[in-house]
């Protein structure tokens, strides 16, 4: 099986730190294109099997022993799509510290991958957690990326903290509770898909009871995350931040970006995502579309055609002005390479949304608090261990 040893391709305090870590990945299709796909917490490579046939044209791995894939049954060709799996997930090695599990660290695995394969260059797409990482990978290594696709993104922080209210409230007790494969199954399809998705008619059944059946199914014959690589991937996703530097590293490339996102996540605010799409202006555009936190398997068409898209208007080398669809002007002051503009009016507006940013983050950190003073008085409590699961696809 396919492994990049990562500290083979760094130097120094980071060569030594990932010493014997191993990251599994796969790569699909052959051709001059190639396009790098990070996936998101507690996910694996598989998770991104319905983009992987759209853009490689074949989900039968490269290194697959056998002698031809299915080419004709995606959109794709002369596309090299890679996927992997995170740190902490699946194949690949689990440190057993929170404090290697970043989301600079987990880019520059990506970027010692891109290295093992011999990639100058590639489209980097990321989906919640691996959005984050490719964030940081496009602020470390700007002139390698051809274009960047941020799929139910945040800034991290407390913008982990799910939107409050009482389906989120309700979720998130449920998940406390889930001993068993079918309570989570449960739990994840409501976390994973929007509500008017699940309820759609499936034959004489719904969306939501054959989705069930494949949730349970996964979850009791695949192998859980352990609490290193869960903990770990946790602590990478608190930890993270976008600063003025890495987005004016960003905007400086001049590559295009797509911000995807599902009007109905639960996880992923999309307030978060839109205030790092403008920030982004005018290389980013905003794409929203009606289903939740696993947009990429609700929306597969639409997610699969907005990625070809960016590709193509990569390729064609467009005016970020004609690419973008954010308001050419807005109050305050845009990220634009190295440059700054303000305005009296827009900085009035910066403070007051400044305040009301602060503020709601005061509260969501106090509700994160109380949720994890929960947990920890629930499993003190409890003699009974809960059921971790890994099939999470987020």
């Amino acid at each position: 099986m396919p492994f990049c040893e990562v500290g083979k391709f760094q130097n120094g305090v980071d060569a030594t730190g990932n010493n014997g870590t191993k990251i599994f990945y796969r790569t699909y299709g052959q051709g001059p294109v190639k396009v790098l796909l990070i996936i998101g917490l507690a996910g694996t490579h598989s998770s991104w099997e319905p983009q992987i046939k759209a853009l490689a044209g074949t989900i039968t791995p490269n290194d697959s022993e056998s002698p031809a894939g299915d080419w004709s049954s995606g959109e794709g060709g002369g596309m090299e799509v890679c996927a992997f799996d995170n740190r902490g997930m699946g194949l690949s090695s689990v440190p057993t510290k929170k404090s290697e599990y970043t989301t600079s660290i987990m880019a520059k695995d990506a970027i010692a991958i891109m290295d093992h394969l011999g990639w100058e260059k590639a489209h980097v797409f990321g989906h919640s957690m691996g959005a984050m990482i490719s964030c940081k990978l496009a602020a470390m290594v700007p002139e390698r990326v051809l274009s960047l696709a941020l799929l139910n993104v945040t800034g991290g922080g407390y913008e982990c903290i799910p939107r409050l209210d009482r389906q989120t409230l309700s979720i998130a007790v449920r998940f406390l509770k889930a001993k068993t494969p079918e309570q989570r199954a449960a739990v994840d399809l409501d976390t994973h898909y929007s509500k008017e998705y699940l309820e759609e008619d499936v034959g004489t059944t719904t969306r939501r009871a054959v989705l069930y059946q494949e949730y349970v199914k996964g979850i009791s014959a695949s192998g859980m995350q352990s609490n290193c690589g869960f903990d770990g991937q946790i602590n990478a996703c608190w930890t993270h931040k976008i600063s003025r530097a890495d987005l004016e590293s960003i905007c400086s490339a001049g590559f295009l970006i797509s911000v995807i996102h599902g009007r109905h996540d639960v996880i992923a605010q999309l307030s978060h995502a839109k205030r790092l799409a403008k920030k982004l202006h005018p290389y980013a555009r905003m794409v929203e579309l009606p289903g939740g936190h696993l947009v990429s398997h609700e929306r597969t068409d639409e997610v699969n055609d907005a990625l070809l898209e960016l590709i193509k208007a990569s390729t064609s080398k467009i005016s970020p002005y004609d690419w973008t669809n954010l308001p050419k002007k807005s109050s305050g002051w845009n990220i634009t390479p190295l440059t700054r503009k303000s305005s009296p009016e827009g900085s009035r507006s910066s403070v007051m949304a400044d305040i009301i940013g602060r503020l709601q983050m005061f509260l969501l950190f106090f509700f994160g608090l109380f949720m994890l003073a929960f947990e920890f008085m629930r499993r003190g409590v409890s003699r009974v261990k809960p059921v971790r699961v890994n099939a999470a696809l987020t």
